[in-house]
């Protein structure tokens, strides 16, 4: 299945962007600030989550409208005429809100899960292994969810318990053991559930990579950096014999709130964090490859890869460019300039991008 008739209303920097005819490999070229990652991140809206800013939704809406935007793009099933019609979108009255349509029936952002399996790599990513441990278990979570749609409804319901036991243990002197003893079960339940979903991608992802070779790329070695043991009952005892710990720092010590994810280069056990520039490139982009074969098994699959061919080599351009093209995934590239993707470009849809404006040529 390939996404096709793509539209952005008010969007950003784009007033009314339409793009149609799309292929496996689709480039945006244009200068910088003209519009490129905007296109990408009004994709990244087709799926659960915030996007690849991270952004509220309120920033989205154009300026000097009236408010709210709408994105919208079908799901073509090969050369079938059948198709379906997705979209989100937010209102003027009601900018934070996001709200979700698909062939005309209001549903929940989670549920765009179901349709479409989405994964990024932008340049702010490439902080990713000096980064906090916050921000690589985010990166985590969104590998689970573009494989478990369900995985955002088990990780909200686990921070609704968090949160409540964090509020217990800084405003109460001596909290009910009654109502800390059933936060910690909902706690437990959640995320040990959390905890075997994450070790679950990572475990998929790993297969995945040791498929492929070292050269030219350097290979990641993923683990998962957790607490306490797994299970429901190992989390819910370490919650209980934590609470002393725990009412003096007026927060949650222990969970999967508090994991990381770990990445060392395969065959050195050098951490990512100790790799040069371009060896965290080239392990950030073998994730996302590896991600997005395992993600796109089963529904549709789209990677978005921002600036990626920058400080690449003509040689792992061009391997680059050969894995994604046996990925399985639609894949949509940015660039400045069209000549580092001369290896695709006989086969690619390509667009200029300028000042919000979008020209198909090619």
């Amino acid at each position: 299945m390939a996404l096709d008739r793509i539209s952005l209303s008010r969007f950003r920097n784009h007033e009314a962007t339409a793009l149609d005819g799309t292929r496996q490999f689709n480039l945006l070229v244009g200068e910088n600030g003209a519009g490129k990652t905007n296109v990408l991140e009004a994709l990244s809206l087709l799926s659960p989550g915030r996007g690849l800013r991270s952004a509220r939704l309120a920033e989205m809406a154009g300026n000097g409208g009236p408010g709210g935007f709408a994105i919208g793009a079908s799901l073509i099933a090969g050369d079938a005429e059948d198709l379906i019609r997705i979209g989100t979108y937010t209102e003027p009255d009601r900018p934070n809100r996001r709200l979700v349509k698909v062939n005309g029936a209001s549903t929940t952002a989670a549920s765009l899960g179901e349709w479409l399996a989405i994964g990024w790599l932008t340049p702010a990513m490439e902080r990713l292994f000096t980064d906090s441990a916050g921000a690589r278990r985010r990166f985590l979570d969104r590998m689970v969810l573009a494989v478990e749609p369900g995985h955002a409804s088990v990780a909200a319901r686990y921070e609704h318990a968090l949160r409540e036991r964090n509020r217990l243990l800084a405003e109460e002197a001596r909290p009910e053991a009654e109502w800390l003893e059933a936060l910690e079960a909902q706690m437990a339940r959640q995320g040990a559930a959390l905890m075997q979903q994450r070790a679950s991608i990572i475990s998929a992802v790993g297969a995945e990579l040791a498929l492929l070779p070292d050269e030219p790329f350097a290979r990641p070695s993923l683990a998962y950096d957790t607490q306490v043991p797994f299970g429901e009952e190992a989390l819910r005892d370490a919650l209980r014999v934590g609470r002393p710990r725990d009412r003096a720092a007026a927060r949650s010590l222990t969970g999967p709130h508090r994991d990381d994810l770990l990445v060392t280069i395969a065959g050195r056990g050098v951490p990512a964090a100790m790799g040069s520039t371009g060896e965290q490139k080239a392990l950030l982009i073998a994730m996302s490859l590896a991600h997005a074969v395992l993600a796109a098994r089963g529904r549709p699959g789209l990677l978005l890869l921002d600036e990626v061919a920058a400080h690449l080599d003509p040689l792992r351009r061009r391997t680059l460019f050969n894995r994604l093209r046996t990925s399985g995934a639609q894949v949509w590239l940015t660039g400045t300039e069209i000549a580092p993707f001369e290896h695709i470009r006989a086969e690619a849809a390509i667009w200029r991008v300028e000042g919000g404006r979008v020209e198909r040529i090619s």
